[in-house]
């Protein structure tokens, strides 16, 4: 396929106009479409510390004005945007960055978004802000290994509107449903398109298992996934993704969550996220049958400190609603081949296959030659959709660091290989089961996290003392006592994220 053929069939408008892919873009390329298709608005947008994107709104005045803004970003304050920046010194500047253009999808206006980063006032990346800690985190594994880890996400929430007398929606049979069964097709679509168009790298988008009804509404779970890409893309994705989906919701004048755990005994939400480990374009993780020795030396960072990345992943009580045994969320840390009771999953990754299954199914077609050999990935099922996405995979790049340059990885995660149900295995250690202990283990494992100046001292102490103020120590025993509500918490974390 030709480099045109290519940019034909982008959905994302810049793109397709610029002829240039959008890691290419530059302030003359912006300021020329801006000024071809009449754009009158410019928004900033960025992520605060509460995992929400933010926006400044621009009103476009003329060239020279539109390059200020894309050259130098605007100042904000950020002590109203982190908990760890001091008001007495919290001016920062947000900065754009030209690779994340998009035309938003939402505006009355025609309007260009660009998502910035953080900058301090010596001009220097922000370094306790989370995209510059990812950042920092991919860095020093890059120049230790060589290799940049590629993260995929699954994006799983809730749409909550009035029962509908036909066709009802049935309990724990939502997976892969297809209208008029499913219920609110048009929201995961809209939003997949919008996606698409925003220069995101969307996979699919499908109904889940979770459906249910209670006090007249219907509860029904959706899931978007992602294709692979360097983590600190795959993070801005899936935080673009959750106002997306927001978005799309409130047009429709329904309510979305992506909470933890909406009632006990139904379906929870994550936010699983696979990964694989690239070189020079090649997947480290296969060589065309099975796992290799590299994949398993970073599972065994990943199961190392996976009771630490809860800390990032699960940081709020709910989220430990959802890690109980038998109901597909782990609790014991280990890993398997598509066994979706462990923490870390291998499923499928057309590994040792020719053509055999396209040919069967076209017979009219000839042989299709050679099949790509770099969909294998490793998926981490625990975190969920409160967790803070750039420190999450920054806590997860670390570990897979640690996994390559730890000699002992390999054995450790060979002692951890389950098959089965990973909740009936004997003497394998567990995750958290709050965010107090969650908190506890990040403080044990934080020279690793603080190693290489990724992760900034004073930032493992915020975000312990964070969770440690949850206060959520005994929270299984208060509830099974009735001393605290589900309905109560999970009304507290509707919003989350």
């Amino acid at each position: 396929m030709t480099e045109i053929d290519a940019l034909s069939l982008n959905p994302n408008p810049l793109v397709r106009a610029l002829g240039k892919q959008s890691h290419e873009f530059t302030r003359a390329d912006i300021i020329h479409f801006v000024a071809e298709q009449g754009i009158p608005m410019l928004n900033l947008r960025y992520l605060g510390g509460d995992g929400r994107l933010k926006v400044l709104n621009f009103a476009i005045q003329s060239a020279d004005h539109l390059n200020r803004i894309l050259t130098m970003g605007e100042r904000v304050d950020g002590s109203s945007l982190f908990d760890f920046v001091d008001a007495a010194s919290s001016d920062l500047y947000v900065v754009p960055q030209l690779r994340t253009a998009f035309l938003n999808p939402f505006s009355e206006l025609p309007t260009l978004d660009i998502m910035c980063g953080f900058y301090d006032v010596e001009g220097n990346p922000l370094a306790s802000s989370p995209q510059q800690i990812l950042r920092k985190a991919q860095q020093a594994l890059e120049d230790e290994t060589g290799c940049r880890l590629e993260a995929l996400g699954e994006l799983e929430y809730y749409l909550f509107s009035p029962a509908e007398e036909l066709f009802p929606v049935e309990p724990q049979r939502g997976y892969h449903e297809a209208g008029p069964f499913s219920k609110w097709e048009a929201v995961r679509v809209e939003s997949l398109a919008h996606l698409a168009r925003m220069g995101c790298s969307v996979k699919y988008a499908h109904s889940e298992v979770g459906n249910f009804i209670a006090d007249g509404l219907q509860m029904v779970q959706q899931e978007i996934e992602f294709l692979p890409t360097d983590v600190t893309r795959a993070a801005d994705e899936m935080a673009l993704a959750k106002w997306v989906v927001r978005r799309v919701a409130h047009s429709h004048g329904i309510e979305v969550s992506f909470s933890p755990k909406i009632v006990v005994g139904q379906a929870g939400s994550g936010m699983h996220f696979h990964t694989r480990l690239m070189k020079d374009g090649v997947n480290q993780f296969s060589e065309g049958a099975g796992l290799t020795d590299v994949a398993r030396r970073v599972v065994g960072g990943y199961l190392s400190h996976a009771a630490s990345l809860t800390a990032f992943g699960n940081p709020v009580p709910t989220s430990f609603l959802r890690l109980v045994p038998h109901q597909e969320a782990p609790t014991a840390i280990c890993w398997g081949d598509r066994n979706r009771s462990v923490l870390v999953r291998v499923p499928l990754g057309w590994q040792n296959l020719d053509d055999r299954m396209f040919r069967d199914a076209n017979p009219q077609e000839g042989p299709a030659g050679e099949l790509p050999n770099d969909s294998q990935t490793v998926e981490l099922r625990s975190p969920d959709g409160a967790a803070n996405i750039h420190l999450l995979l920054a806590g997860l790049t670390v570990a897979a660091r640690i996994g390559l340059s730890d000699p002992a990885m390999l054995d450790y995660a060979t002692a951890r290989y389950v098959s089965g149900d990973a909740s009936k295995h004997e003497g394998l250690d567990q995750l958290p089961s709050s965010c107090a202990a969650a908190a506890r283990c990040l403080l044990d494992q934080r020279a690793d996290y603080e190693a290489q100046g990724v992760f900034p001292p004073g930032l493992i102490d915020a975000w312990a003392e964070q969770l440690f103020a949850l206060e959520d120590e005994n929270l299984r025993e208060e509830l099974a006592a009735d001393r605290v509500l589900v309905e109560d918490l999970v009304a507290r974390y509707f919003h989350i994220g």
